[in-house]
This record gives C-alpha cells, structure tokens and sequence, in this order.
C-alpha cells in the first residue's frame, strides 16, 4: 500500500485558490477541499461550489450531511468535477454543524452513518471515504472506535482518517476541540493493527517531518492541518524529506506561478484578497515575514484590493528578503 501525506480539509481554509496553491509547492501530496454541505451542492450554485483549476496531485471532495439521499444526489453530481474520491465528515465538532446534525456527532448514530455511506457508494464510482474521531464526549474507548469503523468499512468507506482525539460536543468550542482534548496516537495504531488490509491515516498535531516518518512506520498515511496553513512551505520540507524530491520550487517562484491563476481568478470576478489570504504564511519563519504579511494586510488581503498591484508583487517579493527566495 502507497504511503501518503495530506492536507486536511479545513472550514474557510481549504478553498480551490488554497488547493491551487498549495499544489504549486508539492506535486505529491493529497489535498481535501473544506466541507461543503450536501444540501448546497444539491440547490446551490454547483460550478461556484465544485469546480477547481486541474492540477497534477489527487483532490478529495469532503461533503458534510446525514440525509442519505441527499448526500447520494450530492456525490452524483460532484463526480464530474475532477475528484479522486468524496470524503464524509464524521469530525468536525462545531456548534453549527451538530445543529444540523453533521459531523462528530454522527459517531452517536452509528446505523445512520452506515446508510448515508451506503446511499453515497450506490451512487457512484468514485471511493467513499470517512474523517472521524477517536470518541466523543465521555465514549473514549478502543472497542467503540473498532466497532464504530467496522460499521463503516461494511457499509462501503474505501479509507479511514482519524484525527486521534475524542470530540467534546458540548463543552468546547471548534478551537479548543483542535487541542483540549489529548492526543491518543496508540488508538490509531491499535486500529491499524486490527484492520491490516485497510488504509488508515492518522491526523492531529502533526508539525514536523520526524514525526511524519514516525507515523508512517506504523500507519498509511499522515494527514497534516494547521501546519501547512500557518506555514504552507513546510509542503517543501515533505517534498524533500518524504517524497524525496530536491526539485521543489523557491518560495519566489512559487510566486511567480500563482500570478496567472491570479489574473484569471480576479478576471472571473474573484476578489483578489480571497486568493491572496492563503499566501500569508508563505514566508514564514524567514527574515521578512512580518514585512510580507504587512504588505499584504494593507494591499492584497483587504476588500475591493487594487488589482494593479498584482503587477508588483514580485517586487515585494524581492524586497521581503533576498534569504528568503534560497530553497
């Protein structure tokens, strides 16, 4: 089984401008788009929702719902977009989500979980797929979460992502659901160990490359979130260290690739700051960065930004830090 490293699918982060460039830095690794609601693909605008710029590394739709038949519309229509499988979210803890009773909170309703990813396989060839937890609220226990995928593995799901932490669903906010609750790798192991045959990837609080190949040892996959966000050129760092590939592009010419898809983007109408909010990490941790982040906060990343200046962001680019355009 192919070992893979991604990027999870993160609510307001993970749009297809993030996708796109994310994917100019790393040619291998796996990206997830946010969730996107099975109702709004249904009645929403479906080209503004689906569509993407095509790119070489495979892309995973993440849909969020539990009414089967409308996530069974849902992956009907999005099977032509250019995905490589659709993902469930059984995860994600928030609030609004819960309320409309999508997310972690499915973990309680095991039965309806296996008819939505049933409903979902019946409806095309693409693979289904689940991103889940280890428990929920007080359900911390290892043969819950072996039962709980068993249903799933049954019911049609082709992979399974853990983040390795339970989901406290009424005490704590999204935010403090991401850290609070500690991490149980071992569960995650354990699960690997019970289901030998079955991709299992683990996801949560993963920041280097050491613990990358640590992980790998022991399961099929690394999913990686706020990481790559904060700091997207860590995608480099994997691409050298995991994947073995030294032809990464500089932080500039990384740059220099995205200004074409900003110029189409911003054509269509997007506003540049929608795209141009996912390069402020770019820099990070190099000489500069608080420059760049600067010059964005008050040229690019604000509403109604000059589009003029798309002319000249390689001269900021330059002036951000000569050091910071090495490899």
């Amino acid at each position: 089984m192919i070992k893979t490293v991604s990027v999870a699918p993160m609510m307001d982060c993970t749009d297809k401008h993030e996708i796109y460039f994310l994917s100019l830095i790393s040619k291998n690794i796996h990206l997830y788009t946010e969730m996107i609601v099975a109702n709004a693909i249904i009645r929403g605008n479906r080209d503004k929702l689906l569509s993407f710029k095509k790119i070489l590394n495979p892309v995973t739709l993440q849909v969020g719902g539990s009414n089967p038949n409308e996530l069974a519309e849902a992956c009907k229509i999005s099977e032509d977009y250019g995905y490589k499988e659709i993902n469930l979210n059984l995860g994600c803890p928030s609030k609004k989500v819960q309320k409309n009773k999508f997310g972690a909170c499915l973990m309680q309703e095991p039965d309806l979980v296996a008819r939505c990813i049933e409903s979902m396989s019946k409806a095309t060839d693409l693979p289904i797929t689940i991103k889940t937890r280890i428990g929920y609220n007080q359900i911390e226990d290892f043969d819950f979460l072996k039962s709980f995928i068993k249903t799933t593995k049954d019911a049609g799901s082709q992979k399974f992502i853990i983040h390795a932490r339970k989901a406290l669903l009424k005490k704590l906010s999204p935010k403090e659901n991401l850290n609070i609750p500690p991490l149980k790798y071992d569960f995650v192991y354990k699960l690997k160990d019970h289901f030998k045959n079955d991709e299992i990837i683990i996801n949560g609080g993963v920041k280097t490359t050491y613990e990358i190949k640590d992980h790998l040892q022991k399961v099929d996959g690394v999913m990686i979130g706020r990481a790559v966000y904060h700091s997207p050129y860590f995608l480099a760092e994997i691409e050298k260290e995991i994947f073995n590939n030294d032809k990464v592009p500089t932080r500039s010419e990384v740059m220099e690739k995205l200004i074409p898809y900003i110029q189409e983007e911003t054509s269509k109408g997007t506003q540049l700051n929608h795209i141009m909010r996912h390069t402020v990490g770019l820099f990070h941790g190099q000489n500069g960065s608080k420059v760049w982040k600067q010059y964005l906060s008050k040229n690019m990343c604000i509403r109604d930004a000059d589009l003029q200046k798309v002319n000249h962001i390689m001269d900021q680019v330059k002036k951000t830090s000569p050091v910071s355009l090495e490899r």
